[in-house]
């Protein structure tokens, strides 16, 4: 009898043990379970690529209104003869070089702009593309210049390249460069040309020494 009774007793003990260690294992694969789900939704998804975003215009776009303020303000020193606003915009390492192949520095601009004696002197400038380089911005775009060349009043106009470097949180012009179009010479050309193609038959001019040889 007292050797049934261990037997039961140990039975009912190894029972109690089973069902212990099957909860426990339960327990251990539901937190198990619940940490992989955490750890998936927080692992970072694939990045995209480096201007697939929509953004990518609309940034372009913030950079080109930006310096066209620059460039509005450049302008306006010039048209001023603001030597403080000219010295805003230009860095101390300005080197300037005209459409005419003229390379001058930011002191020589700042001179230049304050003594010109040509009162009709007009600039105006517009951005059309920027391209960021980290500290570094280039600007293309165009320019008109309204001046008097003797007691003609001419416009020249042209593209231009800016070159801006950051400073103390905002921008100076490092360098500049112009290219004059020569928009008026191919208009002369391409209405001689036209004028040329509509005459059927040309007549030369003969003088009278022309004449007496033939």
């Amino acid at each position: 009898m007292i050797e049934g009774k261990n037997q039961l007793s140990q039975l009912g003990v190894d029972t109690r043990m089973n069902r212990i260690f099957a909860c426990f294992s339960a327990l251990l694969l539901t937190c198990c379970a619940a940490a992989a789900q955490n750890f998936d939704s927080a692992a970072p998804g694939p990045t995209a690529p480096a201007g697939a975003s929509s953004g990518a215009t609309s940034t372009q776009t913030t950079a080109v209104a930006q310096f066209q303020k620059i460039e509005d303000s450049w302008a306006d020193a010039v048209n001023r003869r603001d030597q403080y606003g000219l010295e805003l915009v230009l860095s101390p390492l300005f080197v300037d070089v005209s459409a005419t192949g003229d390379v001058t520095t930011r002191n020589q601009q700042v001179a230049q702009a304050i003594t010109v004696d040509d009162k009709t002197l007009y600039l105006t400038q517009k951005v059309v593309t920027v391209r960021m380089l980290g500290d570094i911005a280039v600007a293309n775009g165009t320019y008109t210049l309204h001046h008097k060349v003797n007691t003609t009043q001419v416009d020249d106009k042209g593209v231009f390249t800016h070159v801006f470097e950051r400073v103390h949180g905002g921008w100076a012009c490092i360098n500049s460069q112009r290219t004059l179009l020569r928009q008026d010479s191919s208009v002369k050309q391409k209405k001689q040309s036209a004028a040329s193609a509509s005459e059927p038959f040309h007549i030369p001019f003969f003088s009278k020494s022309d004449k007496s040889d033939q």
